[in-house]
């Protein structure tokens, strides 16, 4: 409320104060991310960055990747024509998946990979890139 009344009260007398510059918090942590400042940058490019301090890529093995692409083949019945149409960044709902056939695809993975997927992950996987990836990582 104060600052709203000191903005206006500012404007009647001929103009907007500006607003303080940002404090610098470099090398702070909230909530398990470090936290980034560009206080000295000009007033349009004033970012506050959260990154990851532990960021991975997980890249599946070529393997894992077929394997992957033959069970959603089989899982969704695909034809001939469709099935040569399947690459790692095909989405299960591109290839006719409805929710069920997802749930079926995540169950089949978990049989043929010996792995459990937690329910949070298996609403995340929506690419066969995606369901390698985690494939990969839960055998790790």
């Amino acid at each position: 409320m104060a600052a709203t009344m000191s903005a206006i009260s500012a404007k009647a007398a001929g103009g907007y104060r500006t607003a303080p510059a940002l404090v610098s918090w470099k090398g702070s942590r909230a909530q398990g991310r470090s936290l980034i400042s560009m206080a000295a940058a000009p007033r349009s490019l004033r970012l506050v960055s959260l990154r990851t301090p532990r960021f991975r890529v997980y890249a599946a093995k070529a393997e894992t990747v077929n394997k992957v692409m033959e069970i959603v083949k089989q899982q969704l019945a695909l034809g001939a024509e469709a099935a040569a149409a399947v690459t790692p960044e095909s989405k299960f709902t591109d290839l006719g998946a409805d929710s069920l056939d997802t749930v079926e695809i995540v169950m089949a993975l978990e049989e043929e990979f010996n792995i459990t997927v937690e329910e949070d992950n298996a609403q995340n996987i929506t690419t066969i890139q995606e369901a390698a990836d985690l494939i990969d990582k839960l055998v790790a």
